[in-house]
């Protein structure tokens, strides 16, 4: 894989909403001017896109290297074949400081790469990397502009080995993704840590400010959103977990909610967790989305903040997802 393809990793960033991970019951508090009561009508809307958005988080960690994790439909996680980053680096690696370079997208428009690194045989703090992607087209169906600032934060390992502890903190600006469905754009901070180190056992954690993603039905704002997922793919099938915490405001919901998972979900390859709990907080009020097996869930209405169960909704996965 070429760098200029290897960019067209980034549209995972902009066609998904993005997540928060962690394990306080509570979670990080929309702002009170924001909160909405969640109710009957409305609980498995902020249910779904609470867990989509936390469920999205993890293609953000492939924007810093080769994760060996990639977020694939229906829920789960699966181990990517090659290390197509490690490549796209190899390229970086060969200059400092470089560029600006521009190099032409297979059918059209182009990437321009510069920055400046410490050392030209492995990445260290301080490190700095600028994507500029304009009108780029490499004939997979999407066609990515904008610009992307990434920064070295923490480095040891063997990037190319793929035995290594990264994290990376990205910037992006009016980062646009258009395919034939939706037209995304993309502005805000996401800090990636990645850890491949006990590998094929990964673990990806991501975390942000504040990211806008606009698109053709939504705009969806995180706000102080971390998450953490892993996976075993050392085993068959591999299991992984995901963890999660931010506040999500979204235009598909009367206001913004805080989400975060008590119980960290798990599960197995790309099904769906098969247990797992995740808190959708609003004005005083909650729903509590609970795995029950991968294909079925549970949504727990409580109306007035008591804990105290006032209503139920049975559902799927899949309805959620979609």
């Amino acid at each position: 894989m070429t760098t200029r393809q290897n960019y067209v990793l980034l549209s995972c960033l902009a066609l998904c909403a993005c997540g928060g991970g962690g394990d306080d019951d509570d979670g990080p508090q929309a702002p009170v001017s924001l909160r909405f009561p969640i109710t009957a009508s409305n609980a498995e809307a902020a249910a779904a896109g609470s867990w989509q958005a936390a469920n999205s988080s993890a293609g953000f960690a492939d924007l810093a290297g080769t994760s060996g994790i990639v977020t694939t439909k229906p829920g789960g996680s699966a181990k990517p074949e090659g290390l197509p980053s490690t490549r796209a680096f190899g390229f970086l690696l060969q200059k400092i400081p470089f560029g600006p370079d521009t190099l032409p997208c297979q059918v059209s428009g182009s990437i321009t790469l510069s920055g400046d690194l410490a050392d030209p045989t492995t990445l260290t703090a301080g490190d700095n990397i600028n994507v500029d992607a304009d009108g780029c087209d490499d004939g997979l169906g999407e066609v990515i502009d904008g610009l992307m600032e990434m920064s070295i934060d923490a480095f040891s390992g063997d990037f190319f080995a793929g035995l290594y502890e990264l994290t990376m903190t990205l910037v992006l600006t009016d980062f646009q993704v258009a395919n034939a469905a939706d037209v995304q754009n993309s502005n805000g901070d996401v800090t990636v840590t990645l850890n491949t180190l006990a590998a094929p056992y990964v673990s990806a954690a991501v975390s942000g400010s504040s990211i806008t993603v606009d698109g053709n039905s939504a705009t969806e704002t995180l706000l102080n959103y971390e998450s953490t997922r892993t996976v075993d793919a050392g085993q068959h099938p591999a299991p992984y977990t995901l963890s999660a915490i931010g506040t999500l405001d979204s235009s598909r919901l009367p206001g913004a909610v805080s989400y975060s998972t008590p119980v960290a979900f798990e599960g197995e390859d790309v099904d769906y967790p098969y247990t797992g709990e995740l808190l959708v907080s609003g004005d005083d009020s909650s729903a509590r989305l609970v795995a029950v097996d991968s294909v079925n869930v549970r949504i727990d209405i409580d109306l007035d903040g008591d804990g105290t169960v006032d209503d139920s909704i049975e559902t799927t996965w899949q309805a959620l997802s979609e």
